[in-house]
């Protein structure tokens, strides 16, 4: 992975057909995905379950671009070498899933993956800081994690202040969450260069007729884009 602060659009599987992935992966790839995001839940962490290291490296035989593996679980470090195995690009952990973020951000980077750090709605901007060397991306959470749908919450203020603290490193700022042609451009100009969208993306579509991923995706795109443009 070369890093560059074009906007990207990370569709997430977990709105796609459970029952289909490998042909949904490839769909909105072809569509124009720039990564592929998944979202690991274990209904501790998080009130939801969702994928383990067996299904995530299922899903990396259909992924060309970049996997971006985000785990909503706790705790994280028991579980970074199976992740890595499993072929994840980019591994996220939250901040608020165990006591050492330090120690998990450089045992994700030492397993040979990017290291992302993500912030809840509740958590201010200024616990990432001190750990801004040691992270690829910080993931900022735009709905209380657990559940795709959900109405998209205002963190704009807290992208622009990470913006400001990450400066000259090559730090993504992604937003998770809520995410469409509508939120996209705000996010986008507060800072954020990857967004993730769910059912924003698969909404309308299927693998026999995945157009409409790409209208979906382009949407998303050109909204943000066009702030970029303005900037």
């Amino acid at each position: 992975m070369t890093f560059d602060r074009r906007v990207k659009i990370a569709p997430s599987i977990l709105s796609a057909d459970f029952a289909d992935f490998g042909r949904e992966i490839r769909a909105v790839e072809d569509q124009g995905a720039d990564w592929i995001h998944v979202d690991v839940m274990d209904g501790h962490f998080v009130p939801n379950l969702t994928f383990g290291p067996p299904a995530v490296k299922a899903f990396r035989k259909h992924v060309t671009t970049v996997m971006d593996v985000h785990l909503m679980i706790a705790p994280v470090d028991p579980y970074i070498e199976a992740f890595a195995e499993a072929g994840a690009d980019i591994l996220t952990a939250h901040i608020e899933a165990g006591p050492h973020p330090h120690r998990t951000l450089q045992a994700i980077r030492a397993a040979g993956m990017k290291a992302g750090v993500a912030l809840n709605p509740g958590t201010p901007a200024g616990a990432v800081e001190h750990l801004l060397d040691l992270a690829d991306m910080v993931c900022v959470m735009t709905v209380n994690p657990g559940f795709g749908g959900q109405k998209f919450l205002d963190m704009t203020g807290k992208v622009r202040r990470l913006r400001q603290m990450i400066g000259d490193r090559p730090v993504h700022i992604e937003v998770d969450g809520g995410v469409d042609p509508r939120t996209a451009p705000l996010v986008v100009a507060a800072g954020a260069d990857v967004l993730v969208a769910g059912s924003a993306v698969f909404k309308g579509g299927s693998v026999g007729d995945p157009s409409p991923y790409g209208d979906n995706i382009r949407a998303i795109r050109a909204a943000a884009e066009a702030v970029s443009r303005a900037a």
